[in-house]
């Protein structure tokens, strides 16, 4: 590492530990069911939430005139102490995303002026500006579809929402080592592209855990390893939807089939690269990366059909989308260390 890279290493992995910060109060939103407690998308007058009775009575009023209090809470003895409750996380995810605007923006033009970011690197963050406009655009599309008629997000527009949070951390968290490891070294493509398949599954895999999320699928088939009744993969895979497509995109008993699967996919593959890297002589970190892997991936696993074991309480699901943040984490280093 560069010693005058070392400021913007720091601003690099501060920002890596916002988004991580941001995913998880954004697991809690969804859990709570909060994410549709702020019917209106301003960028600076939301800032702070309501700071009288008044505001807040406003601010209730005008959520009660939309399809999730109509059509759920008003049925649920729906208080304004409870409104409070759930705008409190769904302002807390957005408070987190302005403060990380904050602190990508100011530092990034400081850094400009002074001259500190090679061209290069100046590249790369230049897509990292875009992709953070992007996934604030991405959060009001999703909360947009569930203030129609559906009281509910959209699954597909929230895994969008998700899996792009995870892209965007890793690709910032690459950039961040690209100037903590500017060292060329020797690779092994076979390890290289194991790993890189690895991650391709690991991205499915999250994409259908927002599937599984949006659609509330992981309260069903509460068994493991089958799914009920015996059976690998259940009847109602084949009977919810017209056909076996939008049973596994759409259907919570498909959804849930694929995800389950996807779980062995990546355990295999990462398991596979351990044990096809014993044949290669390896420098310590690229050792340390790949075993830390291992270790995750079952971690996340065990967390995985715990989570579906218990019907998915709030601790555990949290605790799985953390976990899995982690397990992307070793991913991207592991993968970084076999590709330069």
């Amino acid at each position: 590492m560069k010693k005058e890279n070392k400021s913007v290493i720091i601003w690099l992995l501060s920002g890596c530990f916002l988004i991580f910060l941001m995913v998880v109060v954004g697991g809690i939103t969804r859990l709570t069911n909060s994410g549709l407690s702020m019917t209106d998308w301003h960028l600076v007058t939301d800032t702070l939430p309501p700071l009288s009775e008044v505001k807040w009575q406003e601010a209730f009023e005008k959520y009660k005139q939309f399809p999730e209090y109509q059509k759920i809470n008003i049925h649920n003895d729906f208080t304004l102490s409870d409104y409070k409750f759930i705008y409190f996380w769904e302002w807390f995810h957005r408070f987190i995303g302005r403060i990380l605007g904050f602190v990508f923006i100011i530092p990034f033009v400081y850094f400009l002026i002074k001259k500190k970011i090679d061209r290069e690197t100046l590249k790369k963050c230049g897509i990292l500006l875009g992709m953070g406009a992007f996934q604030g655009f991405l959060g009001w599309f999703m909360v947009k579809s569930g203030l129609v008629n559906n009281p509910d997000v959209s699954h597909f527009r929230l895994s969008l929402h998700l899996t792009f949070a995870f892209i965007t951390f890793a690709y910032t968290l690459w950039v961040a080592l690209d100037l903590l490891y500017p060292e060329k070294k020797k690779i092994e493509k076979s390890l290289r592209t194991i790993a890189r398949v690895a991650l391709a599954f690991l991205l499915l895999q999250i994409i259908y855990g927002g599937f599984v999320a949006g659609l509330n699928a992981g309260l069903i088939h509460n068994h493991w390893p089958l799914m009920s009744d015996g059976q690998f993969i259940h009847d109602s895979v084949f009977l919810e939807q017209k056909n076996l497509f939008l049973s596994f995109t759409e259907g919570k008993s498909g959804v849930q089939f694929v995800h389950r699967t996807l779980a062995y996919f990546v355990v295999g593959m990462i398991v596979l690269l351990y044990f096809k890297s014993i044949n290669f002589t390896l420098d310590t970190l690229q050792t340390k990366g790949i075993k830390l892997l291992l270790l995750l991936v079952f971690v996340q696993f065990g967390l995985g059909v715990l989570t579906l074991l218990y019907g998915v309480p709030l601790w555990l699901g949290l605790l799985h989308q953390v976990s899995a943040f982690f397990l992307l984490t070793a991913m991207t280093f592991t993968l970084h260390r076999l590709s330069k």
